[in-house]
């Protein structure tokens, strides 16, 4: 399938438990620094209320921004494909070490610097084969990241303080979700 240019929409009706599926429709375009090759489809859960939203350039974070999506009550998520410049086709871990990944790439995540004492919580976990990094910062951000086919996938949610009270757990799991399908590429 040739590329498709523009919005192409990939969220799923609600389920009976309130969850809507995204899944990166195959044949979406995007530049996302490593020339205009397919990118990996990867997937996660939402709840109902969450809608796509488009994505610009001129947006912080530019053309590293794959896809936006927003939920009058719970948040917001965007999606970062960053470019790997080394190596064949490192892992996370292989490209930057847990405890340097918020200061190399939360400035890009949240508009500002992440210090040390500004995440509350970091773990690792597998999926689909791949090990993924996932943080939780102070100001109400989560992060999930993995490295896959030179390319950075990052998850970013961010809640305001009204929002996070009651959406936390959720946007927790949505960050879990959070998963690049290696096995259809």
């Amino acid at each position: 399938m040739g590329m498709t240019a523009g919005r192409v929409p990939g969220l799923s009706p609600t389920d009976t438990n309130g969850i809507r599926r995204y899944y990166r429709p195959e044949g979406k375009s995007g530049g996302h620094g490593v020339g205009w090759t397919e990118i990996t489809p990867y997937t996660f859960d939402v709840y109902e209320g969450w809608e796509e939203v488009p994505v610009s350039i001129a947006d912080p974070g530019g053309t590293e921004i794959d896809a936006r999506f927003n939920s009058d009550l719970d948040g917001g998520l965007k999606i970062v494909l960053a470019p790997v410049l080394q190596g064949e086709n490192p892992g996370i871990e292989e490209l930057i070490p847990i405890d340097r990944f918020m200061s190399g790439f939360g400035p890009e995540l949240t508009q500002n610097p992440v210090e040390a004492d500004d995440i509350i919580d970091v773990s690792t976990d597998v999926r689909s084969g791949l090990k993924y990094y996932n943080f939780e910062l102070r100001n109400h951000t989560l992060v999930a990241a993995t490295v896959w086919k030179k390319r950075v996938f990052i998850m970013c949610l961010q809640a305001p303080p009204r929002l996070w009270r009651n959406s936390a757990e959720k946007l927790r799991k949505t960050m879990k979700s959070f998963t690049v399908l290696t096995e259809l590429s």
